[in-house]
């Protein structure tokens, strides 16, 4: 070639961020099908009650008097869900993300790959409503307007979280935070009506928030996580609805958000992928029985299952022995927890509760109950690893071996790969409204007004003004 040729123009590679945008902007209420908008339905449910319940925790208070403390006003537009409170919306999201995660009562994202860690990758729910619920508080929209932003933003979230290489969760981060920023971003970007362009810098402001270590899993940092992506996502869309730029590829470039946080990402599992299957559909969101880390539900459900097939009684328990692949240890870091956090990421105490009690709900949850002698004693009894059965089974299961060696010799076994309120085997519609009614209970929400709010939420998208709902949220 000589030196006056020059070499043909590469074809430019699609934006990954410009085609995240597109489908945040183009998106309509039509294009959400059915089995999905129920689905959804039923995370904002889920959502709200465990926002009543978490209002009633220590680090939402402190959040709260965090706020006022600094000269937040409280009789702003949008409601601080369980309190008399209302604040601008980004302080809103703030603090009712903050309550929603704040009992890790919520929902979970199921993973794909086999590579992706199942049950581990973002809690979709805590980022992206409360930027919506705010925001549609604020400016008097209608419910079916929320649910859309809402539809959006978890579909966002989760496809990035899918994305991102194993790297990003496995060296430390937690994709609540993170991938929940971008998330909420979405929500709050469609919420907003912003047009593409100002998606795409909305998607990179969010983007350039996100931050949040795993190594405080346990602590009240972690609600913190989720609490601070949804407030990121507020801020994100409102300045760049004002003209605040920001790069136009944040999310793929060589500097941007996958490449820095993970390593890199697999663009065949969002390019081409948002909406397509809904991740509602496919994978699927699991919608939690008890309020601890997800890993350790299908353990749970089978001790459960034990103890009532067996009749086992905690005084003829000799051990228990439960074993799982090698990354759920790695989440589950607390194994001689002292307090309701670290009990929440303890597989030792989740066995140990349901064999003393026979439940595992908010009240068992307790400070109190978690340092009382016979708990303390039994958690003593109870080994947890890494088990090569489990481990063979791929990262895209929780299956969970447990084995119960009674004082007379008899051992028990049993085995699952899901648990409870996982696509495959779902909490019913009666089984989540009433865990909505304990979560309300637990907040201190009056009987007749969490019949309202339970008959609003199952028709939300008929809702002229999301402020129907939310005045009643408040106490």
């Amino acid at each position: 070639m000589s030196a006056t040729e020059t070499s043909p123009p590469k074809a430019e590679t699609p934006s990954l961020t410009d085609y995240v945008a597109g489908f945040v902007v183009g998106t309509r209420a039509k294009d959400i099908p059915l089995d999905v908008a129920r689905l959804g339905k039923r995370s904002v449910l889920d959502g709200i009650g465990l926002a009543l319940a978490g209002a009633a925790s220590q680090q939402a208070v402190i959040s709260r008097r965090y706020l006022t403390g600094i000269g937040i006003p409280t009789d702003g537009p949008c409601t601080l869900i369980g309190s008399k409170m209302r604040m601008p919306a980004r302080f809103a999201a703030f603090v009712n993300g903050l309550a929603i995660h704040a009992d890790d009562y919520d929902d979970t994202q199921l993973a794909v790959a086999k590579d992706r860690v199942y049950g581990l990758l973002t809690h979709p729910t805590a980022p992206a409503l409360p930027p919506a619920l705010a925001l549609a508080e604020r400016d008097k929209r209608s419910g079916a307007d929320m649910m859309l932003a809402y539809q959006v933003g978890v579909e966002v979230e989760c496809k990035v979280a899918e994305a991102i290489f194993p790297r990003h969760y496995q060296h430390g981060f937690h994709a609540t935070a993170t991938c929940g920023s971008i998330g909420a971003a979405a929500s709050a970007a469609k919420m907003l009506g912003l047009d593409r362009e100002a998606t795409r810098r909305a998607l990179s402001i969010g983007a350039t928030q996100a931050g949040g270590l795993r190594e405080n899993f346990g602590t009240m940092t972690k609600p913190f996580h989720a609490g601070r992506a949804a407030e990121n996502g507020v801020v994100a869309a409102e300045l760049a609805a004002l003209g605040f730029t920001a790069s136009l590829n944040g999310l793929e470039a060589d500097r941007g958000f996958f490449r820095a946080a993970g390593g890199g990402y697999s663009p065949e599992m969002i390019h081409g992928k948002l909406g397509d299957p809904w991740t509602f559909h496919f994978p699927g969101v699991s919608i939690k029985p008890h309020p601890s880390g997800s890993l350790t539900h299908p353990g749970m459900a089978v001790m459960m299952e034990m103890i009532m097939l067996h009749g086992i009684r905690p005084r003829d328990v000799k051990r228990v022995a439960v074993g799982t692949n090698h990354n759920m240890p790695n989440a589950l870091i607390h194994h001689k927890p002292k307090n309701e956090l670290q009990a929440k990421f303890s597989m030792e105490f989740c066995m140990a509760i349901l064999i003393l009690e026979r439940k595992a709900g908010l009240e068992q949850f307790t400070d109190e109950v978690v340092n009382r002698p016979d708990v303390q004693a039994m958690i003593a009894k109870v080994n947890f690893g890494v088990h090569p059965e489990a481990e063979a089974a791929g990262f895209d299961k929780m299956t969970t071996i447990v084995e119960i060696e009674m004082n007379d010799g008899q051992v028990f076994k049993g085995q699952a790969d899901f648990g409870k309120g996982s696509p495959a085997n779902p909490m019913s519609d009666d089984e989540l409204s009433e865990k909505f009614r304990q979560c309300a209970a637990w907040g201190g929400l009056d009987r007749d007004t969490t019949k309202k709010v339970l008959d609003l939420v199952w028709k939300i998208e008929e809702l002229r003004d999301v402020n129907e709902l939310t005045k009643l949220l408040r106490r």
